[in-house]
């Protein structure tokens, strides 16, 4: 079996290729990115590409599967950009898999695709994915999943998965993560649960998290079970909200108003001071929790991680400062003492 992993080198791909490699059922592996990185792993290789220009049907010939993780967080000032590499993009990919006569699509979408939903109980797949209004991720990705509805309509012969996964961290993509979210003005010191001893309690504030590795190893069973289609949703028990952050930090929660957080979410964009927008706040408070139970009936699935390992991992990551040798992942990306992260203007290019 030969796969072709297209966004390779980031928090996701690096984890699904590690599946792939050790999987004796898959021969070899062509990892598709736009920056090749000087990363080695067995039975991949590597090749340059863009979704948004290049000619990617010729990469994808003769392969048994194409699995789609292409996407951009920053430039956040950039909706264009995004726009273009994140629904346009994926667009391109799932065209090009048709006219490649690949049979089968896998694609990375994300609880972020879903309309507002409950705190309280879980959801299924079959909950609306209208994303969040006021989050730019949250409408590119409500807008790739309705362009996948028609895709599937367009292109009957391939069969397409759609993975929902929660926050997904790991050790490995700390220093990418804290370029993406919370810029080169964050302390990596602080990410030492010995010095958290308060956890913000926010209304609505309830996540789910799920280690890359176990994203990675759904996708892969995903690509072996030719029976395996549509939607999954991707979580590790439990729910994260400030009590179970605070036990597991031994931290105490404190309530903080939701308004006030926004607020400030809000100015210490504007002020270039971290790199998201307050849409992320919102998208975190309004969408729903996911039940994990179609994951686990039909592909077997069951994380190794569970929410609290997950979390501690990504801390233990972003104290030491921790990266793999690609682009989006590397610690030598943002230059010496993080300049080419200010050169972007904290959200303004890539770094």
């Amino acid at each position: 079996m030969r796969v072709v992993v297209v966004g390779a080198t980031g928090n996701v791909g690096t984890s699904v290729l590690r599946s792939l490699s050790t999987e004796p059922r898959v021969e070899s592996v062509l990892g598709l990115a736009r920056r090749r990185p000087d990363l080695t792993i067995p039975k991949v290789e590597w090749t340059a590409a863009d979704v948004v220009n290049d000619d990617l049907a010729p990469h994808f010939r003769k392969a048994d599967a194409v699995v789609c993780l292409a996407w951009i967080i920053q430039p956040s000032r950039d909706l264009n950009r995004q726009w273009m590499t994140n629904v346009e993009g994926t667009t391109r990919v799932a065209r090009a898999t048709a006219e490649a006569g690949v049979p089968a699509f896998h694609y990375a979408s994300s609880v972020g695709a879903y309309s507002p939903g409950p705190k309280d109980r879980a959801v299924d797949e079959g909950w609306p994915t209208g994303g969040i209004p006021t989050s730019y991720y949250g409408r590119h990705k409500a807008e790739v999943e309705r362009r996948l509805d028609r895709f599937e309509q367009e292109s009957p012969g391939v069969r397409v998965t759609r993975m929902r996964p929660g926050l997904v961290f790991k050790r490995e993509a700390a220093e990418g993560v804290r370029r993406l979210f919370a810029g080169p003005f964050f302390p990596n010191l602080l990410a030492n649960p010995s010095l958290i001893n308060l956890v913000p309690e926010i209304e609505d504030l309830r996540s789910q998290v799920v280690h890359s590795y176990d994203v990675g190893e759904a996708f892969r069973l995903a690509i072996l079970n030719e029976e395996a289609r549509g939607a999954y949703n991707l979580a590790a028990e439990p729910v994260l909200d400030a009590a179970e952050i605070g036990r597991i930090l031994n931290a105490r929660p404190v309530p903080f108003p939701a308004r006030l957080a926004r607020a400030g979410a809000d100015l210490s964009w504007r002020l270039r001071l971290q790199p998201v927008p307050p849409g992320w706040l919102d998208l975190s408070r309004q969408v729903p929790i996911m039940s994990t139970q179609k994951a686990r009936a039909d592909l077997g699935w069951a994380p190794q991680f569970s929410a609290d390992e997950t979390l501690l991992d990504m801390l233990e990551g972003l104290r030491s400062g921790a990266g793999l040798e690609t682009p989006p992942l590397s610690p030598k990306t943002g230059g010496p003492f993080r300049i080419r992260e200010f050169l972007t203007g904290v959200g303004g290019r890539e770094p």
